[in-house]
């Protein structure tokens, strides 16, 4: 079969390679029919990804449709379409056992610390495939990076029409925006790139929309005055940026969560926790029209300028 791999920074290789053995009792044949590339694939492109070993076949943003499994109560069959959650935990580890897979100490994202998806067929758990009967391939591969917003959301406990802002107009930040709009919150959304922000308001009217360039805190009172926001989502993975995104919420007790691919950090009142669980993936599906809105022909959530 065929498959890309990334050998060292900047050489990708198109390769032939052998097809997977026969899937376990636990696991499932798939054969990958879309594949989202994401910032963590450019940094390991780049050799700026920490924790990242070559050569390595990337892919963790997946649609993919069921080619084997051998038939349990899972329900799941050949021809089946699934999104892929990428975060295979051990299942042991103390975090596990306490029902946090996302905080597994012995943690292997599929893609970046194990060869992943771009390639015509893989092994996955059966346990990490969330099907769906309605959602194109395209649309699955959107799951993942959309959970990851989901998640930081359900986190927040947002009330209905609380003030958010959302740093960072790339595609978990909108993804964080679209999941916040849905939770009933007035949203938002600072970014130093005018293109992101064009795009950002093309797909929400509603949102207000700051320019982060310059002094991003007088920019933001230019627009709330003294009522600044309780509920703050950093979606850059700046350091600078998280750390200035302190300043941003009201001074009583307020929330402030850093959501990258890596990690999501709570202040005041959140704890840590990895960016997204299973039932965020379920949520995300089901949400069939969140999808349907983010992917728009040939310009889907990805805003990189």
């Amino acid at each position: 079969m065929k498959a890309i791999i990334l050998d060292k920074p900047e050489r990708l290789r198109l390769l032939q390679m052998e097809e997977p053995q026969a899937s376990g009792p636990d696991e499932a044949l798939v054969r990958v029919r879309q594949v989202g590339v994401c910032g963590t694939d450019f940094h390991a492109f780049r050799g700026e990804q920490p924790f990242f070993t070559y050569p390595r076949i990337l892919g963790h943003e997946l649609g993919v449709e069921i080619a084997a499994v051998e038939p349990q109560e899972h329900g799941l069959t050949a021809g089946v379409h699934c999104a892929v959650e990428p975060y295979f935990n051990c299942g042991y580890c103390p975090a596990c056992r306490r029902g946090k897979p996302n905080c597994c100490v012995n943690l292997k994202v599929f893609g970046v610390h194990s060869d992943g998806g771009m390639r015509e067929l893989a092994i996955v758990p059966v346990s990490k495939l969330h099907p769906s009967r309605t959602l194109s391939f395209e649309q699955l591969a959107l799951v993942e990076p959309l959970s990851i917003g989901a998640h930081a959301v359900s986190r927040a406990q947002l009330a209905d029409g609380e003030n958010v802002l959302v740093v960072g107009a790339g595609p978990i930040g909108l993804a964080v925006t679209q999941f916040a709009l849905l939770a009933g919150a007035k949203v938002m959304v600072m970014d130093i790139s005018e293109r992101r922000l064009a795009f950002c308001q093309q797909l929400w009217p509603q949102v207000v929309c700051i320019d982060g360039r310059g002094d991003p805190l007088a920019a933001l009172q230019h627009v709330v005055a003294d009522d600044l926001p309780t509920a703050v989502f950093d979606a850059t993975g700046n350091p600078q940026s998280m750390m200035s995104a302190f300043t941003y919420v009201v001074s009583t007790i307020s929330r402030f969560v850093e959501q990258t691919w890596t990690s999501a950090v709570r202040a005041a009142l959140i704890q840590s926790s990895f960016p997204s669980v299973p039932a965020t993936f379920q949520e995300v599906i089901g949400t069939g029209h969140v999808l349907e809105r983010m992917w728009s022909g040939t310009s889907p959530l990805w805003t990189s300028s």
